[in-house]
């Protein structure tokens, strides 16, 4: 069972009782196969997390049992806004939390709040990416290649942030520039169902489970698929407190292990097909807002890489993106904020997943 803490205004509430700290675990059974002991001292991580479906490999690590072998329970936190949890992880209240790629994420960085982009928390997966362009379903016959965006009106959720960059980098691949298209800003991915019913968009850049359901209800059609033009978008990453990299190392470095086996049983079961799909789906139906099994089977799923890394170059392009667009306030140095010291160290231990 998960256990959730909300920090309104950095204080902290519980906000769901506390199960027994070994209920609904199953348990790995490896818990000196790698070489990393369980701990002596039973260590607890907090985790800022939402229920989004990125946080997939935290879900499943805690519900198979993989932290509990390394004698770990891990408490999650919920935020109002990002302004409230980034300070809250560079103060060492949390430990571990998803962040996406925005300018003002990297503003809050080169304004001096200390956290580290640690692992991979979200990409596309080529031919199935969660997080892609959609057209209306009766336009088909007129928007056939990426060229033929010009002159369409196209929702996106966000200025200065990764769905900005993504339909940038289209396009770019499409030959167009923005001033060929119709910008439409539009935060509520809901909306854009709606738009698309009322035919006031022709197209939209829109996320899971929303692609699949306004492709049931004759609403939209997938165009295509976000890697052929952005193959290496960092969506979202897992962030690190300074103070659990360093002061609870060996804590971070089993944390990290569990975290990776998690990412894998969601890999066998969603990627590789050879995993338990249904344990997969029912864990998270209990974690995040999409409830329906059979959704879970035909949803893009969002990519988590089992190895951990990161597409650290795309991450640099992104801040260079909005640095350009006079977003970037300062300066961030890379060599500092990414981090991906711990994910090896735990891939030495753990092996690669092939």
């Amino acid at each position: 069972m998960k256990k959730w803490l909300a920090f309104p205004l950095l204080a902290i509430f519980l906000t769901l009782g506390a199960c027994s700290q070994d209920e609904g675990k199953e348990g790995s059974g490896n818990e000196t196969e790698e070489g990393l002991e369980p701990l002596e001292e039973r260590a607890t991580v907090v985790i800022a997390e939402d229920g989004a479906a990125s946080g997939a490999g935290f879900y499943i690590a805690n519900e198979m049992g993989y932290f509990e072998d390394y004698n770990i329970e891990v408490e999650f936190a919920t935020f109002s806004n990002s302004d409230e949890m980034l300070p809250a992880i560079a103060a060492g209240e949390v430990d571990v939390a998803g962040g996406i790629s925005t300018a003002s994420f990297f503003n809050s960085i080169a304004q001096g709040i200390d956290v580290r982009m640690i692992a991979d928390k979200g990409h596309n997966t080529p031919g199935s990416s969660y997080f892609t362009f959609v057209i209306r379903e009766d336009l088909q016959d007129e928007i056939v290649d990426y060229e033929d965006f010009k002159g369409r009106t196209i929702a996106v959720s966000s200025r200065n942030a990764v769905d900005d960059y993504i339909f940038g980098e289209m396009l770019s691949h499409a030959g167009l520039t923005r001033d060929d298209v119709e910008f439409v800003l539009m935060s509520d991915f809901g909306n854009m169902l709606a738009a698309m019913g009322n035919q006031s968009i022709d197209a939209a850049l829109q996320i899971e489970p929303l692609i699949t359901q306004g492709e049931s209800q004759d609403l939209h059609v997938r165009y295509k698929d976000a890697t052929d033009y952005a193959p290496e978008a960092q969506i979202a990453m897992v962030l690190g407190s300074p103070k659990f990299l360093t002061e609870e190392r060996d804590v971070a470095q089993r944390f990290m292990a569990a975290y990776l086996k998690g990412v894998r049983d969601y890999n066998n079961a969603f990627i590789k097909e050879t995993g338990d799909l249904d344990r997969v789906i029912e864990i998270m139906t209990e974690y995040t807002a999409l409830k329906d099994p059979e959704l879970w089977k035909k949803v893009g799923v969002t990519g988590l890489n089992p190895n951990g890394r990161m597409f650290v170059e795309d991450i640099k392009n992104q801040y260079e993106v909005y640095k350009e667009n006079g977003a970037i306030k300062g300066e961030v140095d890379f060599d500092q904020a990414v981090d991906t010291s711990l994910v090896e160290e735990v891939l030495d231990l753990i092996g690669e997943y092939e």
